[in-house]
């Protein structure tokens, strides 16, 4: 029954999502997108790849403090095939496929497992700070939402930040999992790969900076989100899509369907209808933004996942032939 239930949990959001566009009505949707300004849509796909460059500078910026010699053009390139998996997993978990890109610039894989985990850590944070402090700027809008839970998501995060950024503490917490579940033969790369983890961590201090790129990586893609609501008449200010966004991408991160879809734009339509707006325009941004911020980079990053391939097995078959 539990192996059942984690197998279709992720079709839920999609069945959300056609239940959505059907009581919309698809014909009003695709109205809505036929009449979107496209000097605004060619704004919001400039501003993707303004987007995809902070993305991977944020991550870029921890590399390099921990040694992992990848250039910036490289790493950039690897930003859009990991983006290719996160695409189509739930939550974008794909994306740690990073750290399979990144273990040829280190020794072990574990360097590239904390880049990532880090990564995320600071993009959850980030994304958790925006909410909240939208929340008690729009507390007369958001009075529904209960702080004492919010604080506890909060409080959660920086205690298993504070936990597991110490090697001898989570050292600590991890050795019955490692003595009770990982096979004996496992044990030793196990063993590499913590050490390899918490070898040339950045500071606390350094990780403010990269706190800062976080949030600038966010509103940016809010600013996509805003520009390709003009382009539908969303006549909103920034500050509203800014205080509604970070909501809605913090409830697509429940691990219920693939990139959010559904309960991303089953939240947007409630929050944008509190500000009066209607449904339809609402789905359609949605839609656009996916294709806009999403698909587009996807498609980029396949190619280059594909060509990353051909190459590897070229060079594989040069190996072998001694050529």
């Amino acid at each position: 029954m539990k192996l059942k239930i984690k197998k279709y949990l992720p079709l839920a959001g999609i069945a959300i999502f056609i239940y959505l566009l059907f009581k919309i009505n698809i014909l009003n949707v695709f109205s809505e997108i036929e009449k979107a300004d496209l000097t605004l849509l060619f704004i919001a796909i400039l501003l993707t790849f303004v987007y995809e460059i902070f993305q991977t500078l944020k991550w870029f910026l921890i590399a390099r403090k921990q040694k992992i010699s990848v250039s910036f053009l490289e790493a950039f390139k690897i930003n859009f095939m990991t983006n290719f998996y996160g695409f189509v997993t739930p939550s974008k978990i794909g994306t740690i496929i990073r750290a399979d890109y990144l273990k040829k610039y280190t020794k072990n894989i574990g360097k590239g497992i904390s880049n990532f985990t880090i990564d995320k850590l600071l993009d959850l944070t980030s994304l958790f700070v925006l909410v909240v402090f939208f929340i008690l700027v729009f507390r007369n809008k958001f009075n529904f939402i209960p702080l004492n839970y919010v604080f506890f998501f909060g409080f959660v995060l920086l205690t298993l930040f504070l936990v597991f950024y110490n090697k001898e503490r989570s050292k600590f917490l991890l050795r019955i999992v490692y003595r009770k579940f990982v096979p004996k033969r496992m044990q030793e790369k196990a063993k590499l790969t913590f050490e390899s983890f918490y070898e040339d961590l950045p500071t606390k201090k350094f990780l403010f900076l990269v706190f800062l790129v976080n949030l600038i990586d966010w509103i940016i893609i809010y600013l996509v989100n805003y520009f390709v609501g003009l382009s539908l008449g969303i006549n909103l200010d920034l500050m509203y899509f800014l205080a509604i966004l970070p909501i809605a991408t913090l409830i697509a991160q429940i691990p219920i369907t693939i990139n959010g879809l559904g309960t991303r734009e089953a939240t947007m339509i409630y929050l944008f209808g509190l500000f009066g707006i209607e449904a339809a325009k609402v789905f359609s941004m949605s839609i656009l933004v996916l294709l806009i911020s999403g698909v587009l980079p996807s498609i980029i990053g396949s190619f280059l996942t594909f060509k990353n391939k051909d190459s590897s097995n070229g060079e594989a078959k040069h190996n072998n032939t001694g050529i």
